[in-house]
């Protein structure tokens, strides 16, 4: 019998798939936070819009990325901020880890958030609750823009 290399051990798996279990849950983890970020970033982003009263955003605008990529950045780097102090010695030193990791700084705060995802049993909750107070935290900032520009305009 031949040994055929493209015929892994599970049937589900794709072959460009990492083969160690630890490499396998580190990249679902990475795909499910990209997702989950890009879905609560864009939400804030559409519902900030809404309160200001302007257009969605658009994947070909380059202004309307930035600001989304800015979102990304800022809404990563708070809920870090809010998860380290409840972090131990040997857990801080993975997050480090996974700072200092090859890459561009957004690879980065996902691996650090991988990390976090691991070594947190309550993640998930707390990525919600971040959700959440950042969503509200947008939209609220949108919502006195409109006022003070609709004061100066004459329509607030």
């Amino acid at each position: 019998m031949t040994h055929d290399p493209h015929f892994g051990t599970s049937l589900r798996r794709d072959p460009s798939q990492p083969g160690d279990l630890s490499a396998r849950i580190d990249a679902q983890l990475r795909e499910r936070l990209e997702e989950a970020v890009d879905f609560v970033c864009l939400d804030a982003l559409v519902q900030r819009r809404r309160a200001l009263s302007l257009p969605p955003p658009s994947a070909d605008n380059p202004r309307d990325r930035e600001e989304f990529t800015r979102g990304v950045r800022t809404f990563l780097e708070r809920t870090k901020a809010g998860l380290l102090p409840d972090l131990g010695a040997e857990s801080r030193a993975k997050v480090a880890a996974a700072e200092g990791a090859p890459g561009d700084e957004d690879a980065r705060l996902i691996g650090v958030h991988v990390v976090l995802a691991r070594e947190l049993p309550d993640y998930w909750q707390r990525f919600e609750a971040a959700r959440t107070a950042y969503t509200a935290e947008q939209v609220a900032s949108g919502g006195e823009r409109r006022g003070v520009l609709g004061r100066l305009f004459g329509r607030g």
